[in-house]
């Protein structure tokens, strides 16, 4: 993997050192080229034309859906790969499309992200039940507590694969597993891993995937929902495009993913996904994952060593499957904020700080003010990484 060969196509690298793919990946010359290409070249609406932009534009989407399908694999006869906006709304689908009874429990965990939260919140204005398995201090969770949570009665299991503000990875093949043996439903939020590791849906087993696509290479305005079973969840919107027919007072919604994509979509957005899934492919996913690791290996081992420094997350040393290219810290007498603030100044570093849409979480290891969280990708270097501990070094001496 030529990490400087990839630099050449994100010319936006050259003013700044861009550690905050977490929150929105940057996104190369060949993507933005193919939604260009769209605007410039075939400009149409897609499933209502027979005109040949018409049909160039929805040949173009359609190859896109499998595309996303095949890079997650779930491509085939099962599985419906739906496109939304982002991962939220995919998320926001299924809690709203599945037909839920009083009584019925959800099982999370601590580490989500709001938007893999609140949506089971709000179920209990319905009567449905939220058990939430909180980690301990380095993010980790007993995988006895999962066996103790799922219950037969547990109508879902809905985790982060990888979680946005620790960088803890889940084990969500093992959860999967305790998931068939109770009879419940698995919604995996991939938003973190999808983009950064490989992902396969049927090795997992579960249900639903969740991810966005603006945190893969893509533009924003492109997410993903990947659902087992078409008949699980009830679409969101209903409208143009989606109807196979209508009747006076009846209507039959389409199968695959038309059914669930009511209006006119983000084509662009969706052809640019199709691109950055290209463009994933081409550099390779496994080494992509194998330079994050080293990098992140580097940045942890270099947080250790600066006074003042404290890492929140699993340390130095892991296992590679206990956590990803998120790393988040604090530095003693300064707020995250703060941090964040001095190091774009001193030297025009990007990274995110806060709670990290993880309140809870926060809460729950006493970070009022969350922390300073510096998150990796293929662009990334290890001379960037060394220009990152130089400058926390010195924002600590002085702190």
């Amino acid at each position: 993997m030529d990490v400087q060969e990839i630099r050449k196509d994100f010319p936006i690298l050259k003013d700044v050192i861009y550690l905050d793919s977490a929150s929105t990946s940057l996104t190369p010359e060949p993507v933005l080229q193919a939604v260009l290409d769209y605007y410039h070249s075939y400009k149409a609406n897609v499933g209502r034309g027979v005109y040949r932009m018409a049909q160039l534009a929805d040949q173009r989407y359609r190859d896109a859906h499998r595309k996303v399908a095949e890079f997650v694999g779930g491509a085939g006869p099962e599985g419906t790969t739906i496109f939304t906006r982002n991962t939220t709304e995919s998320i926001n689908i299924v809690a709203r499309g599945m037909l839920w009874k009083k009584g019925e429990r959800i099982v999370t965990t601590l580490l989500e992200h709001h938007s893999n939260l609140l949506p089971w919140m709000r179920l209990k204005e319905k009567g449905i039940e939220l058990q939430i398995i909180k980690p301990d201090k380095t993010g980790m969770i007993d995988p006895a507590d999962y066996e103790k949570a799922i219950t037969k009665g547990t109508r879902l299991v809905a985790v982060s694969q990888l979680s946005n503000a620790l960088g803890t990875v889940l084990p969500v093949k093992e959860i999967g597993k305790i998931c068939r043996e109770r009879g419940s439903a698995l919604l995996v939020d991939a938003a973190q891993s999808v983009p950064h590791m490989p992902v396969d849906v049927k090795d997992i087993d579960c249900d639903f995937l969740c991810f966005s696509g603006h945190k893969m290479l893509a533009p924003m305005g492109a997410g993903v929902l990947w659902i087992k079973k078409e008949g699980e969840v009830e679409p969101l919107l209903v409208g143009g495009g989606m109807v196979q027919d209508v009747g006076e007072g009846d209507y039959e919604i389409k199968k695959g993913y038309e059914g669930y994509e009511a209006g006119t979509p983000d084509i662009s957005a969706g052809i640019g996904l199709g691109a950055a899934v290209d463009y994933l492919t081409r550099v390779g996913i496994e080494d992509i994952h194998h330079h994050e690791q080293s990098l992140t290996e580097k940045l942890l081992e270099g947080l250790q060593e600066i006074k003042g420094v404290s890492i929140y997350g699993p340390g130095p040393g892991s296992s590679q499957r206990a956590r990803g290219g998120v790393v988040s810290f604090v530095v003693e007498g300064l707020l995250p904020h703060e941090v964040a603030l001095m190091l774009d100044q001193a030297s025009n570093i990007s990274v995110r700080s806060g709670h990290h849409c993880c309140i809870p979480l926060m809460k729950h290891l006493g970070l009022k003010y969350g922390t300073v969280r510096a998150s990796l990708y293929l662009y990334n270097t290890k001379d960037e990484i060394e220009k990152l501990l130089a400058t926390l070094e010195q924002i600590a001496r002085m702190a």
